[in-house]
């Protein structure tokens, strides 16, 4: 633990082990879809509810310390995000206090910066692996949403950057290289496509466009550079 941040512990009795001894290797970002803390903590740590995750971050900054980095949190559920199908197992989750509606308090945002250095440090992250919740699971999942702003987090190196690339064709092709899981299926496209906008262009609506062609290419090959 980063004795830099003043943590709060609030256990849940909600975890268990990561299966196949695995490490974290991804960070999920989620909104509470609630009002308070309070009843965000309620749920996550209330035995019925079968939900956790590994931090909570509220309205003024507070954060809050429910299940230990080295446990299994139940934050992700099913999905997929680069070749892996078991996040729960490969991840650390993270609960922003926000009902999904609203923008996103400047001392939540300070908070979390500080609290995902401190974790992409201590486990080797990279950066293209910390994600939203709707990437992985784009049908189920719209969280942490429009109104986050990934922006500042690529300003500290904590996010894939927004790179403007050429005109390809290939956009599905060119999400799969960023991470994503693209099944030749329509509904789960056109979801997929609102994750993707939601955290590359949020100002951007209707058909496939331009704008979204010229970003995946470019954070495509951004990508490929940098590895």
């Amino acid at each position: 633990m980063d004795k830099n941040l003043n943590i709060i512990s609030r256990p849940s009795p909600n975890f268990g082990e990561r299966r196949n001894n695995k490490l974290p290797k991804f960070i999920v970002i989620h909104f509470t879809a609630m009002n308070t803390a309070a009843e965000a903590l309620s749920l996550l740590c209330d035995t019925s509810s079968e939900v956790s995750c590994h931090y909570l971050i509220d309205e003024t900054g507070e954060i809050f310390s429910l299940v230990d980095e080295q446990y299994r949190a139940w934050h992700a559920g099913q999905g997929k995000w680069k070749d892996c199908d078991d996040i729960n197992s490969s991840s650390i989750g993270i609960e922003l206090c926000n009902p999904g509606k609203n923008p996103y308090s400047f001392l939540l945002i300070n908070a979390l910066i500080k609290l995902l250095k401190s974790l992409c440090n201590r486990w080797s992250i990279e950066k293209s692996n910390v994600i939203g919740h709707s990437d992985l699971a784009p049908i189920r999942k719209k969280d942490p949403g429009r109104h986050f702003d990934w922006r500042l987090l690529e300003l500290h190196g904590l996010a894939t950057e927004v790179k403007i690339g050429d005109i390809a064709n290939d956009f599905w092709a060119n999400l799969e290289k960023i991470g994503y899981y693209v099944p030749n299926d329509a509904f789960y496209r056109s979801n997929l496509l609102e994750a993707f906008r939601s955290r590359y262009c949020p100002e951007n609506f209707g058909v496939l466009n331009s704008c979204d062609l010229m970003i995946a290419d470019g954070i495509a090959k951004n990508l490929n550079i940098s590895d």
